[in-house]
């Protein structure tokens, strides 16, 4: 009995701890995550200080967990659905650039991706939270570089001789869409993405046919 009532108050925990951070992930993308305090998201979740306390201790852990939570989404809604539908090569490739406009684009969270806008505001910030900021980034970055490579391997990018000059032309339009379609409040920025990505892949010799599932879905 003792047992089963801990593995309750444990369950419990999870659960609130789950419904927490999917709240300051989402007001994260908005107001910063220095804009995170115990109570505020005390007070907006419904909460009180010392149950928000109790679950993650300081407000840099906090801020940690959250991070945390938001690269598991940004897992779940670009790179495992990319990898799951599709082979290693230039067809991945563009599922994930796909996928990541379309992340965006739907508003998975209320002020667009949570790595462009966190990097930015913590990135003359040293500390833990700009360590795992950078690592998730990184993480991203890295998976588009071997996916890009594995395309190169297949001749899939002929004309192409550095992956890791490329996903830095890629994110840089992924980040920019994303931007000024909060800025502007329209849509035009992920179009004029589109464009700029199928246009740079298909000037590195790769087949116009593939490259014309970058928005598709959005056309």
């Amino acid at each position: 009995m003792a047992q089963a009532s801990i593995d309750r108050r444990r369950l419990r925990g999870d659960e609130s701890r789950r419904a927490v951070l999917a709240h300051a992930v989402d007001t994260a993308t908005v107001e910063g995550l220095d804009g995170l305090t115990i109570g505020r998201l005390a007070e907006a979740s419904g909460h009180s200080k010392s149950g928000i306390a109790t679950l993650f201790g300081s407000k840099e852990q906090l801020q940690l967990a959250v991070v945390a939570a938001a690269r598991e989404v940004f897992i779940d809604r670009v790179v495992a659905p990319a990898r799951a539908r599709t082979s290693r090569g230039l067809i991945r490739v563009c599922a994930l650039l796909a996928d990541w406009l379309a992340y965006s684009r739907d508003r998975v969270f209320r002020g667009g991706c949570f790595f462009a806008g966190t990097s930015v505001e913590f990135d003359a910030k040293p500390g833990a939270v700009r360590d795992a900021i950078v690592a998730a980034s990184g993480e991203w970055e890295d998976y588009l570089t071997l996916s890009i490579e594995h395309a190169m391997a297949a001749g899939e990018l002929p004309l192409l001789d550095d992956a890791r000059q490329l996903t830095f032309e890629m994110v840089s339009f992924l980040e920019a869409a994303n931007t000024r379609s909060l800025l502007h409040a329209s849509a035009e920025p992920y179009r004029r993405a589109e464009t700029a990505l199928r246009s740079r892949l298909t000037a590195l010799g790769a087949d116009p046919a593939l490259v014309a599932s970058i928005g598709a879905s959005s056309a």
